[in-house]
């Protein structure tokens, strides 16, 4: 079971950042203030800002009733105030840390003195809240088998529709200390309920479980509803207040997690305190679980392409390598012919070396791609031919010695592939001008991978196709990952996003060579496509797009059906292919076969583009 509260070791080195964003010890005016006043009580050590007032002080004898109890991962106990005060800013309910196995029961009315803290999961770097809690404590039980303080109902009419405040300037843009508004915006709704034992009714599941034992549901069945039943990510401000991250407390061995795709209902009452972790933000960690009612959601299938039409695919197809159990290639043969139609050309991500994440200087997949086509062809499919660009070792990030790269896959019978000089890792393929149209230096061959652009990221993939006697230019790419950037749950908002600026340069360095081959040829077929790793609305797609040399296909989709992916609860787009100008007509299918579900032979949907040259 992965842990609610991983320690980091990078603490003492964030000091700086921890002053400028409220994180150490608060005024000492106000702690000696309330030490010297009457008993504490926990709402005077959650305050009215995400960061206690009692931050670093010793409490003695802080009264509750035990709401949970964890004895996995973040060992620790959660106890709540029966006794709230007339603010709703400040919560009733504060985790207790014990690093053990706690020996406390529910219902238990407890006497707990110790450290007061602000635990931030993930550390410091990772942006996140924090979680204000108790730590080496000691406990004394008063009495047993007490009720519990009721639970606060989180629905669609308590959270609010504005996500979060804009962060404060003066503290780099942290929301840590400003006063709370719950009902004014979403993540300080949340936090006014930090800890306490919260419950929800009956909700749609909007992320599918997940191997940690998770799912996400909304409460707001309406908000951005995605036509197969999740909730779309389609710009920055639409966070989607409505999603809630959902565990139990029971542990696994004892009570296996239900399993729920998108678009099944969570039915009955699910309650227990709300948490804060790394993965997910605000996470009702549940004592009493709902009963998951299955939808009839299915895998899509695409319609196939006529005779005339060229069906243009991509796959992220999640570290494929000779390693991985014969059912995974099956699997994902089987989504190649069945539900992706057997397209013309299929450009694939994350195919792995011939040893997989092995690190022993094999960059060759010849093994990886052969088993691939011999189980496409097994599955009915057509006998594929592929080419590619061995990467240089350890040059393209992904998982360490897996040496992941782009692949075209192409059925010969129905497609030619234009072999020109072959290149190799750090060969740049370039564009010439032959009887008037546009040609590769070199084919397949990478894109610029010289670039810093590039630099531990995978390199695009250029190769040039003939289809029915029309040039078809396929650029395939795996931009670089999201890896770094903050959750939208930070306490920055909006939250810092550093990972774009390097895939800012990554399109920018594409979109220079689709120019290329445009001003070669204005009526070029072209089409750039891949893992983009980021939304049709983003700055990156953006710059693919300048000048009008791409066109988003996607886009032509109705809002409901644009994603690919799911993360925490959001369909959101990573998946995509573009058009050159000279593409007019065609149909795009984002076609659903993994995100949305439990059972999963990748974590992207593939795209699927038809259209006749």
């Amino acid at each position: 079971m992965r842990s609610s509260h991983p320690r980091s070791a990078a603490v003492a080195a964030l000091v700086a950042t921890a002053l400028a964003t409220g994180l150490l010890a608060g005024s000492a005016d106000a702690a000696e203030g309330a030490v010297s006043a009457d008993p504490i009580r926990i709402h005077d050590i959650q305050g009215t800002t995400r960061i206690s007032p009692l931050n670093g002080k010793q409490v003695t004898d802080v009264e509750g009733i035990v709401t949970g109890v964890r004895t996995y991962g973040s060992r620790g106990f959660w106890i709540q105030d029966p006794d709230a005060d007339d603010n709703d800013a400040t919560s009733e309910g504060v985790f207790v840390f014990t690093s053990s196995v706690p020996t406390v029961a529910v219902g238990d009315a407890v006497k707990v003195s110790g450290t007061v803290g602000e635990y931030v999961p993930g550390g410091l770097a990772s942006g996140n809240q924090s979680v204000t809690q108790i730590s080496k404590p000691t406990v004394t039980v008063v009495s047993s088998g007490n009720a519990l303080p009721e639970a606060t109902a989180i629905n669609e009419y308590s959270v609010p529709a504005e996500y979060a405040p804009a962060g404060d300037p003066a503290a780099a843009g942290s929301i840590n200390g400003l006063t709370l508004e719950p009902a004014r915006y979403a993540l300080d709704y949340y936090e006014s309920l930090e800890g306490m034992n919260v419950k929800i009714g009956t909700s749609r599941v909007v992320g599918a479980t997940d191997p940690y034992s998770e799912l996400w549901v909304t409460v707001k069945g309406w908000e951005n509803t995605a036509k197969r039943g999740g909730t779309i990510y389609g710009s920055y401000e639409s966070q989607n207040t409505g999603r809630l991250q959902i565990q139990q407390l029971a542990p696994i061995a004892q009570q296996p997690f239900p399993v729920a795709n998108v678009g099944d209902k969570l039915t009955g009452t699910t309650e227990g305190p709300l948490d804060f972790n790394q993965f997910g933000g605000y996470t009702l960690v549940a004592r009493t679980l709902g009963t998951v009612k299955a939808g009839t959601l299915a895998p899509e299938k695409t319609k196939p392409q006529t005779e005339q039409e060229l069906a243009v695919a991509t796959y992220n197809v999640e570290n494929l390598d000779p390693t991985d159990p014969q059912e995974k290639f099956d699997a994902l043969a089987k989504a190649v012919v069945e539900n992706l139609a057997s397209p013309d050309i299929l450009a694939l991500e994350e195919i792995q070396d011939d040893n997989g994440a092995k690190n022993d200087g094999t960059v060759s997949a010849e093994q990886t791609l052969t088993k691939f086509t011999a189980a496409i062809a097994a599955a009915g499919g057509p006998a594929y031919q592929w080419r590619t660009v061995n990467p240089e070792d350890k040059k393209d990030g992904g998982e360490p010695g897996g040496n992941i790269r782009q692949v075209f896959l192409f059925n010969p019978a129905r497609v030619s592939f234009t072999e020109r000089a072959p290149g190799d890792a750090v060969t740049a393929t370039g564009v010439v001008k032959e009887n008037g149209k546009a040609a590769l230096t070199h084919s397949p061959g990478r894109v610029d991978p010289a670039n810093p652009a590039w630099a531990d990221s995978r390199k695009p993939l250029a190769g040039e196709f003939v289809f029915r006697g029309k040039t078809v230019f396929v650029i395939a790419n795996h931009f670089g990952s999201k890896g770094g950037d903050e959750g939208l749950a930070s306490h920055h908002q909006p939250p810092v996003r550093s990972s774009e600026a390097k895939r800012l340069l990554q399109a920018q360095a594409v979109n220079g060579f689709v120019k290329e081959i445009l001003a070669a040829d204005k009526n070029a077929n072209v089409l750039v496509l891949g893992d983009i790793n980021d939304f049709e609305f983003s700055a990156t797609t953006d710059a693919l797009a300048d000048g009008g040399a791409l066109y988003p296909a996607i886009k032509s989709l109705p809002k409901a059906e644009r994603y690919s992916y799911v993360y925490q609860g959001n369909a959101q787009v990573l998946d995509q292919i573009l058009t050159s100008p000279a593409i007019k007509k065609f149909t795009y299918d984002s076609v659903h076969i993994n995100a949305e579900f439990a059972a999963q032979n990748s974590d992207h949907d593939p795209q699927v583009l038809r259209f006749r040259p």
